[in-house]
């Protein structure tokens, strides 16, 4: 349903320029087997907030400044990269508001088969997640936390899509949060040789207490790297929206030709 009625180019009017009260009536009756107000609330209950103005629909985050929302940023780890046959293992969250964090998630995930492989890189073993709670509770419990705030991740297409399609798999809607990519933001924010979460934390000093490839660690992480790259942005920017347009749009920043940590590995090195 959401698909049809949210293809990309209505996505594109509630974002800006609005679709009329009786044309979107029109939609939501064409794809819907709710009315609208039912359709509504059904986004509501997928993180998605479409408000009336001025005879006008609208995304609700179209409205507000970067002060006024609460950002999400989430990490998950998983025993594999294909979510039709693997799983998240655990997932971190922190919520930042106006600047400040206000709140965490952390959460490992019962899982009877984690390879050694994925144990060497998070130190999650099956023996760790035995007496964790299931994944269709965890992922519940997790929709709450995030209600309808922004959904930011290093990466994003990865811990959006997984999270999504597990809550489909537990019988839930799928996410509709609007999302932001850090690394996307990044690129266009900060200079830098790399985007990698582990290395802009080592060249910008984000985060001393970083355990990377856990999950509420590299949220924490990430929060961080979301604090800084907000000290770059263009003054004149303070709504949302442009701010989801510009991590898309905005020219790349063009990186140094060397790595600057290892030029400098290297002039230490000629020193001694």
């Amino acid at each position: 349903m959401h698909t049809k009625i949210l293809n990309d180019k209505n996505c594109e009017l509630l974002k800006e320029r609005g679709i009329g009260k009786d044309q979107f009536r029109e939609i939501v009756e064409k794809y819907s087997e709710f009315s609208l107000e039912e359709t509504l609330e059904i986004f509501k209950a997928q993180g998605l907030y479409i408000i009336e103005k001025n005879h006008r629909y609208y995304y609700e985050i179209f409205q507000k400044k970067i002060r006024e929302v609460t950002f999400c940023i989430v990490d998950i780890e998983t025993n594999g990269s294909k979510i039709g046959t693997h799983q998240i293992i655990e997932i971190g969250a922190v919520k930042m508001h106006r600047g400040k964090i206000i709140d965490t998630f952390d959460m490992l995930v019962k899982c009877n088969e984690i390879s050694s492989h994925i144990t060497e890189i998070t130190g999650i073993t099956v023996e760790m997640t035995k007496d964790a709670l299931p994944l269709c509770i965890v992922i519940e419990k997790f929709r709450q936390f995030l209600a309808d705030d922004i959904f930011v991740a290093h990466d994003i297409n990865f811990d959006y899509n997984f999270i999504s399609a597990s809550m489909q798999k537990c019988q839930m809607l799928p996410m509709l949060n609007r999302k932001l990519c850090s690394i996307q933001l990044a690129e266009r924010s900060i200079v830098s040789y790399r985007y990698k979460l582990s290395y802009l934390n080592d060249t910008l000093d984000l985060y001393r207490d970083a355990t990377h490839h856990r999950a509420l660690s590299d949220a924490m992480t990430t929060t961080y790297l979301l604090k800084h790259i907000f000290n770059y942005l263009p003054r004149t920017m303070d709504g949302v929206e442009e701010l989801l347009k510009f991590s898309k749009q905005a020219r790349r920043l063009k990186r140094p030709k060397f790595d600057p940590v290892q030029v400098e590995k290297n002039r230490t090195k000629a020193e001694i």
